[in-house]
């Protein structure tokens, strides 16, 4: 366990931005799923609408550090593909 003051804080502060990373993480894997659920469905106007609120997810995530820029272009490139396969 941490002794002095600088350290104690760190574990503080160390404390929150798990929380907080994890809480960033989780909302992105459900934005994630919640569009592979809805592809899996077949409808396409469902997945085009969930598909706007994962990019949306995916473009936060990237402002709060959860992933990387080239990561999430990667996902989008390929969620848009297969958006664009459902007839």
């Amino acid at each position: 366990m941490a002794n002095h003051f600088s350290a104690l804080k760190r574990a503080r502060q160390t404390e929150k931005r798990t929380v907080r990373n994890r809480n960033n993480r989780s909302r992105l894997r459900g934005a994630l799923r919640e569009l592979r659920e809805s592809l899996a469905k077949g409808d396409k106007k469902s997945a085009e609408q969930v598909f706007r609120e994962t990019v949306s997810a995916l473009d936060k995530a990237i402002q709060k550090g959860v992933i990387h820029e080239n990561t999430a272009s990667r996902y989008k490139s390929r969620l848009r593909v297969r958006v664009n396969a459902l007839k």
